[in-house]
């Protein structure tokens, strides 16, 4: 995964031009809220792959009540089907799964169900994208969260789409999700700015056993690591130019949301 191919950074330019406006799409079936409603917003982000594009339909995000068996106590916040390739949300971009209103209380799943359509792209050539039970039961994410009234809640849904696609030996691509789930109220973000530009390539923040990483946009060398518990990381930099050296950043605090800028890390001639 550290190792800077350079198909890899054939896509990386094309992604970026996509990049460029750090898009947000919103999709939403919010209206008004009722007395004792309070209101959930879940955004979605992405880790780089070594793909052309993974191209995910979402028909449905739905979340779980508390108290309920497995079959009940679901309520929809978005029923607008679209179509996410899931390796232009990085760097900043990011799109809105759902964004609705909630009886205030305690639920304890989401789930995204999808629909037919889902695709790989790899070297050009487009493959159907397996999604188990993904029409039926959904992909189902656990994750206990309390609704309260008259305040939002917002939590972004991390993919990584590197460890979340399988091949399996007869030729068949299946998606079985790696995902994180971070409440934007305890996390925040790290950006930056590789110089020379011909050596933006992976940039990865570790903290023990936590790892997220995302890939500098080769036209500009800009990053910025997303969905970042509060805490203390070590920032690492590899070089996509042979000619450069790898860097090491230690002790780069993130606070909760505000967005830590590093500024433009110059990497060194060997």
């Amino acid at each position: 995964m550290r190792s800077i191919k350079g198909k890899f950074l054939q896509l990386a330019v094309f992604l970026s031009f996509s990049a460029l406006a750090l898009f947000v799409l919103r999709c939403s079936d919010s209206t008004s809220p009722e007395t004792g409603q309070g209101q959930i917003k879940i955004t979605m982000v992405d880790s780089p792959a070594e793909y052309d594009e993974i191209n995910i339909v979402v028909t449905r995000v739905e979340v779980h009540r508390s108290g309920s068996d497995s079959t009940s106590g679901w309520f929809v916040i978005n029923n607008n089907t679209a179509t996410y390739d899931l390796l232009r949300l990085r760097n900043g971009a990011s799109v809105v799964l759902g964004n609705n209103y909630l009886d205030a209380g305690n639920y304890t799943q989401i789930r995204l169900i999808i629909g037919t359509g889902s695709n790989i792209v790899v070297d050009g050539i487009t493959y159907p994208l397996d999604v188990p039970s993904g029409e039926q039961t959904g992909i189902k994410l656990n994750h206990a969260f309390e609704i309260q009234s008259e305040v939002i809640y917002e939590l972004m849904l991390d993919f990584d789409a590197g460890h979340s696609i399988v091949l399996t030996g007869n030729g068949q691509y299946k998606l079985k999700p790696v995902i994180r789930l971070v409440p934007t109220i305890i996390s925040g973000t790290i950006s930056g700015k590789i110089n020379p530009v011909s050596a933006a390539g992976y940039v990865y923040a570790i903290s023990g056993t936590d790892t997220i990483v995302t890939l500098a946009e080769p036209l500009f060398g800009s990053f910025m690591l997303m969905a970042l518990p509060q805490k203390t990381y070590n920032v690492e930099i590899f070089s996509a130019n042979a000619a450069y050296n790898d860097t090491t950043i230690t002790n780069v605090t993130v606070v909760a949301q505000q967005n830590t800028d590093l500024g433009t890390i110059n990497l060194s001639i060997k």
